[in-house]
């Protein structure tokens, strides 16, 4: 079978992969929080006062499992719950840490280093190469 040569970009984009994914496994090991965990306090850190139906959207997990793990990160303190003023039967979802401070801080530093990385291209750059990135990503999207 012949040996396959991928491209300049394929094999930047899988270093970037490797990076990022390496990044994350040890940031999610030193805090002891699963794949899910860290992806729940993400997405939470990203909305603040999220409800638990829209969570269960973003993890594509089931009523169950965001209850499940809600309970779980309440339990360790990682998050609060709030009854909404207007509708006490909704719950919000807020952090109890920051993602900004240490240790936390290690789920969002990989991201945090490349955008700092990304501010110091060229902005025409950046936006040429988002493009492409994008395009690429949307051809790949069945094999996900």
């Amino acid at each position: 079978m012949p040996q396959r040569t991928l491209s300049a970009l394929s094999l930047a984009l899988e270093e970037f992969v490797q990076a990022r994914t390496r990044a994350v496994a040890a940031a999610r090991k030193e805090l002891r929080v699963s794949e899910l965990e860290a992806r729940a306090l993400a997405a939470i850190g990203a909305e603040p006062g999220i409800r638990p139906s829209s969570l269960r959207e973003h993890l594509d997990v089931t009523s169950a499992g965001v209850t499940t793990l809600v309970d779980r990160l309440v339990e360790r303190g990682l998050l609060r719950r709030e009854l909404d003023v207007d509708d006490r039967r909704v719950n919000h979802i807020y952090l109890e840490i920051d993602l900004d401070a240490a240790p936390w801080s290690a789920l969002t530093g990989f991201g945090a280093d490349v955008e700092s990385a990304v501010r110091e291209e060229p902005r025409a750059d950046a936006d040429a190469f988002a493009k492409v990135l994008r395009r690429i990503t949307a051809a790949t999207r069945d094999h996900g």
